[in-house]
């Protein structure tokens, strides 16, 4: 075995690359890897975050599913070590909701981008809220269509440029915290990419709440929506988060739109009590066969 000498004169055995263990490799699939996100997304730093959360929560990951749709964020349902679906464009929540009521005893995660949930998957997102299914979805906003090529998204801020944005996107964005508080949804958060442990901390906290959660992740993509905007790669758009974010909890959904190179509000907004729609259904299902008798 080779040896290294440190700063301090003490000489170590070198440890072989094939035996140095990764600290998530039981939450990953290290055979899949390296995974295909490119240098400086914001993604990976989430998917670190919610591994976290899940040992931070003491969740048994044989109890946990997670279904991603298409795009970027998409893909981490093929490299996070659980029961994983990864699906149609637009229909996570969907397939999610179909596991969570065959299997009451999962915890399902709805792990995807702002495309995919907001836009073509954004009635299965709002009935969903409304009808307070017990999952957590997990948001990426990276104010684009990033995997298909940089088009106008539903969250993409005015006046931003998108490959379909040339003079500016002139369509109000969504407002995530907002429609899901409005859609019904009990635990509602929002951080950035640069808030890894506040963010792993939320994430925990929704993990083990009952109802429908949504966490927002403000993640920087600097290949589409930075560079086209001028705004300098990744580690400037974390810059931008550290200088622009204000952390507000319990502040009003209505006031957390996002604008252009504008102040991004974050923090815990929303954290109630209703009850879930399995447990509407057996109530439902018991005062049935109570009227029968």
């Amino acid at each position: 075995m080779a040896e290294q000498k440190t700063t301090t004169g003490v000489v170590k055995p070198e440890i072989p690359e094939a035996d140095v263990i990764h600290p998530m490799e039981n939450l990953l699939r290290m055979d899949r890897m390296p995974h295909i996100w490119c240098s400086s997304c914001g993604i990976g730093i989430a998917v670190t975050a919610f591994t976290a959360a899940l040992e931070k929560a003491k969740m048994d990951p044989n109890m946990v599913s997670i279904v991603s749709g298409i795009g970027c964020t998409g893909r981490v349902a093929g490299y996070v070590k659980l029961d994983s679906f990864h699906t149609t464009h637009g229909r996570p929540i969907a397939f999610g909701t179909g596991i969570r009521v065959a299997n009451p005893n999962i915890k399902v995660v709805v792990f995807s981008g702002d495309g995919d949930l907001i836009a073509i998957g954004g009635n299965h997102f709002i009935h969903a809220a409304r009808r307070n299914i017990d999952m957590l979805v997990v948001c990426v906003n990276n104010f684009i269509y990033a995997m298909t090529g940089g088009q106008v998204a539903p969250t993409t801020p005015l006046a931003a440029y998108a490959t379909t944005s040339p003079y500016g996107c002139v369509e109000p964005p969504f407002n995530i915290p907002y429609l899901a508080e409005s859609s019904g949804a009990v635990y509602v958060a929002r951080w950035t990419a640069l808030h890894v442990r506040r963010l792993t901390n939320s994430l925990a906290e929704a993990l083990q709440k009952k109802g429908f959660s949504v966490v927002e992740v403000i993640s920087p993509c600097a290949m589409y929506y930075s560079r086209i905007n001028r705004l300098g790669d990744g580690l400037d758009m974390m810059r931008f988060y550290h200088d622009n974010v204000e952390i507000r909890h319990g502040e009003d959904t209505k006031n957390l739109d996002i604008g252009f190179q504008t102040k991004i509000i974050c923090g815990k907004f929303v954290d109630r009590e209703r009850p879930t729609y399995m447990e509407r259904y057996s109530q439902w299902l018991t005062e049935v066969k109570g009227a029968k008798k």
